[in-house]
């Protein structure tokens, strides 16, 4: 088969599977199976695919029409203009994200800050972008040790050095830092089962569930923070869009002042900010 006639083929596929991303996702497949760039898949549709390329091409469709992620199916993911490798230990690094990274790296150098911790960390995209972009010294933790070896894996990749601990929340955290910024689960137990079959089905429950309400890790991080945060220091979390009020409340009741918060490009509350 050409590769015309394949592309033709897997987005008529995805299509019919009711994959939304159809058009973006037969490119990704295509380039990721057959290692090609766009450029080739658009002026080359005359090749030749071997039987033995199509059945990968074949495998990879598969995948995605049960609803597989593409990044899980590629094994990596862009986050912040950097490379991540990711797999099913790992939340996939979102754009959302990147609105609390540059809010931290705009406040890492209003602040002079010079240490960082990432809690909840997963596929390090954090703490790896923070140092990558402020040479910041960071440590980064979470409880998944198979998280934790992905995150490392991203850390060497990216040439950023990280010290990763396996801890739940501060348990095995024994210093104090400038910032600490988390990404934590903050999806309530209840709609999990309602999320999209990509996030449900694929992504590490660990990484969604922030208890009955949602708040427990904002709750729990944040009565401790206060003991391994500098005089002055951020704490810093990505929030759910309607969590805004509930995550400042928190704050407040720890002793944090200055408290605020910022929105996504899509206007939402994506970050809530405060200082000791």
């Amino acid at each position: 088969m050409q590769l015309a006639d394949l592309h033709i083929n897997i987005k008529k596929a995805l299509k019919e599977g009711n994959i939304d991303s159809f058009s973006i996702d037969s490119t990704l497949i295509l380039c990721h199976a057959l290692n090609i760039n766009k450029l080739t898949l658009i002026t080359r549709g005359d090749m030749d695919i071997s039987p033995e390329d199509e059945k990968t091409v074949l495998s990879f469709l598969e995948r995605r029409l049960r609803h597989e992620p593409m990044q899980y199916i590629m094994g990596k993911a862009e986050f912040m203009g950097l490379d991540f490798e990711v797999d099913k230990s790992t939340l996939i690094p979102r754009g959302d994200t990147e609105n609390i990274v540059e809010f931290a790296l705009e406040t890492i150098k209003e602040k002079g800050y010079t240490t960082l911790l990432d809690m909840c960390t997963g596929s390090g995209a954090i703490a790896v972008s923070c140092v990558k972009y402020s040479g910041v010294k960071a440590t980064a933790c979470d409880i998944s040790e198979k998280a934790l070896l992905k995150a490392e894996i991203n850390a060497r990749k990216n040439n950023t050095p990280v010290e990763f601990v396996k801890s739940d929340i501060f348990s095995n955290i024994k210093n104090k830092y400038d910032i600490i910024i988390s990404n934590p689960p903050y999806i309530k137990r209840e709609e999990i089962p309602t999320l999209m079959e990509d996030v449900k089905n694929y992504e590490p429950l660990s990484a969604l569930d922030g208890g009955e309400n949602g708040l427990f890790f904002y709750e729990e991080i944040t009565k401790k923070a206060p003991s391994h945060l500098n005089k002055g220091g951020c704490l810093l979390y990505e929030i759910g869009y309607d969590q805004r009020r509930e995550v400042e409340n928190i704050l407040q009741k720890n002793g944090f002042k200055d408290i605020g918060s910022f929105k996504d490009l899509a206007g939402l509350d994506r970050g809530v900010y405060g200082y000791l």
